[in-house]
């Protein structure tokens, strides 16, 4: 046995460790605690993470293992020691790290490695797909004015999104459109992921997954099949949305791959501030000035919505900061039906610069009601 082969298999972590379980546990207890290590380490979810990668291969070698009835009795009983003797390494041809034959490992069919992923990551990593697939999908911010956003709005928006290219109809090939199976995959379409043995297979990156390039690239769109194309398009903002919010606009996105139906376009909505209405959720807020008068002895005053005026009654007897609701004056409910309340609230304004008959009145008036309203402050 050479020392470098010992030094490999001392330094080996036992199985069960790696999957933080006892030596006795489960089968579902074993298939529980890879799921969740799986999910934490797959490199799916840390790309370009070296010791994430080191570390998914500890667990599914682990797992391979642990999970198989013969050999986890064959490593109970021997641990990482290899059964037979090669001529060099001290290992059976073919046997991985620790003395077990690891291309011999089933990772497919029922039961398998990659059924497993699809359960942890929904073959998402595993497999690529290589026929049409949607397009990308495209996001635009759009300014809007408060009561625009609140009433809704029709118009067009200017972008640019990839559509087919003219010159050689989307198949990215030259002069006579001809093809020749890609060599970096052989014309399959798919290539190994870059864990090897546990990382399934991808669509090549050569040939996008198409299994063939054009003999000949097209000169104005580069090969690519597709080129930016400026448009204008109309878009419908609904009544009710906000700062944030996600307009749909279905199939204007970039052009699917290989035939593949267009991404969608978002409408991504800014709202301006309003100097004299507020939003809360779908309630408008807003203050509005009464005179000492009305307050005194009530009135009938119109008030601002986003609808236009809207009459409003004043009770006799109306204290400064009192508020008042209109009700289904609010921002239309973006999901469903009706709307929301305008609240207002009322502020006294004091008559300015008066007179000496004014001031006689104040005075008259403070006489005939002499209440301390402060009075209850001191108790």
């Amino acid at each position: 046995m050479q020392a470098g082969t010992l030094v490999a298999r001392m330094s080996k972590r036992d199985y069960y460790e790696v999957l933080g379980v006892r030596k006795g546990a489960s089968d579902k207890e074993i298939k529980q605690a890879y799921r969740r290590l799986a999910r934490k380490h797959h490199p799916d979810v840390n790309p370009n993470n070296k010791a994430a990668e080191a570390k998914f291969k500890e667990i599914t070698e682990a797992y391979e293992v642990l999970s198989d009835t013969p050999k986890r009795q064959q490593y109970d009983q021997f641990g990482h020691q290899p059964l037979g003797v090669g001529r060099e390494t001290g290992q059976r041809p073919g046997a991985g790290p620790g003395g077990f034959d690891f291309s011999q490992l089933d990772l497919g069919g029922h039961g398998g490695i990659e059924d497993l992923f699809s359960d942890i990551f929904g073959r998402r990593g595993q497999e690529a797909k290589t026929g049409p697939s949607k397009g990308e999908d495209l996001h635009y911010t759009i300014d809007l004015e408060f009561k625009d956003a609140v009433r809704g709005l029709s118009t067009e928006i200017s972008l640019e999104r990839r559509a087919p290219c003219p010159s050689c109809s989307g198949t990215g090939a030259g002069t006579g459109g001809q093809f020749h199976a890609c060599p970096a995959c052989e014309g399959s379409g798919r290539a190994r992921g870059k864990l090897g043995l546990f990382g399934g297979q991808q669509a090549c990156s050569r040939c996008k997954g198409t299994g063939k390039l054009p003999s000949s690239r097209c000169s104005s769109c580069h090969g690519t099949g597709t080129v930016l194309k400026a448009e204008r398009i109309s878009v419908k903002i609904p009544p009710g949305v906000e700062n944030g919010s996600n307009v749909r606009v279905q199939g204007k996105g970039h052009m699917g791959r290989q035939g593949g139906p267009p991404g969608d376009l978002y409408i991504v909505t800014r709202v301006r501030p309003h100097p004299f209405f507020e939003r809360k959720g779908d309630n408008i807020y807003c203050e509005v000035p009464i005179t000492v008068t009305e307050a005194a002895l009530g009135a009938k005053i119109e008030v601002p919505t986003v609808d236009g005026k809207a009459s409003m009654r004043i009770p006799p007897e109306t204290c400064s900061g009192q508020i008042f609701r209109l009700r289904g004056m609010g921002v239309p409910h973006l999901k469903g039906s009706g709307r929301g309340d305008q609240f207002v609230t009322v502020k006294i304004v004091l008559p300015q610069n008066l007179d000496t008959q004014s001031q006689e009145l104040f005075r008259e008036l403070g006489r005939l009601h002499p209440e301390d309203p402060r009075r209850t402050i001191w108790k």
